[in-house]
């Protein structure tokens, strides 16, 4: 087991790509703090951890809310003492309401600000002292191909996504002497719940296939896989990277 008794808060894991890797990161060892808005599915994926014959527990956390971050932090120290791992997953995509910057409402602008960027940044605030204190630990956020380039209609979520890059590149920077890791994960399009309303559209749908060279969407499991990798001592020489998990869609 590559994860075996470390310590992992996931964020956004009731459902989706959080979810899976809730899931695979059980299945490899580690203790997961599920931290889930949704508390009917986050407490549905701590119960899929316990028929693994894991350990797990659920904390309804809105990442977006400082006291509900605070507080995870302060579950997963009760719990276990440590954490070794945080992966910053949790967003929103305001699909038909965000749009281009003139339409765009203060409300679709700010709500997804608020859970896409400043969410990671005040997970990694209040876990990087306890990995400080522990020697060392390891972050993975969830970026996007959107913030690398530009995607019509999609302002808000791209500006988050940037900023997570941005955010991901300064942390790296600083924390690295510490023993911090921190990488991010570049998703294609994946088919979730997140993106359900985007790929109800059949056209669309079929649009977004043809765009990746690999020719199909991507599903939360393909993600799993490089979270553990990223979290695993295999990486321990990877430090401020973007690893794309998206199909080949960067290449074109």
């Amino acid at each position: 087991m590559r994860l075996k008794n470390r310590v992992a808060i996931i964020t956004g894991a009731g459902a989706g790509i959080g979810k899976a890797v809730a899931l695979q990161y059980a299945w490899e060892g580690a203790k997961v703090v599920v931290a889930e808005i949704n508390a009917e599915t986050g407490q549905a994926t701590a119960d899929e951890i316990h028929a693994l014959k894991r350990e797990g527990a659920f904390v309804r956390t809105d990442v977006a809310e400082e006291s509900d971050v605070r507080g995870m932090v302060e579950t997963a120290l009760e719990h276990y003492g440590r954490v070794d791992i945080l992966i910053n997953n949790a967003g929103v995509l305001m699909a038909g309401k965000d749009t281009r910057v003139h339409e765009l409402s203060n409300d679709v602008w700010e709500r997804t600000l608020a859970v896409n960027l400043r969410g990671h940044w005040l997970c990694a605030k209040y876990v990087i002292p306890t990995m400080l204190k522990q020697g060392g630990g390891c972050i993975i956020n969830l970026a996007s191909p959107t913030g690398m380039r530009g995607y019509q209609g999609l302002t808000a979520y791209s500006v988050s996504k940037g900023g997570i890059i941005a955010l991901t590149r300064a942390m790296a920077a600083d924390y690295s002497r510490d023993h911090i890791r921190v990488n991010a994960i570049v998703p294609g399009t994946i088919d979730t719940p997140m993106n359900a309303v985007t790929l109800s559209d059949e056209h669309r749908r079929e649009e977004l296939i043809a765009m990746a060279p690999g020719g199909r969407l991507g599903t939360a499991s393909d993600l799993a896989g490089m979270a553990v990798f990223l979290a695993s001592d295999e990486a321990e020489y990877c430090m401020g990277g973007f690893y794309m998990v998206d199909g080949g869609l960067m290449t074109v």
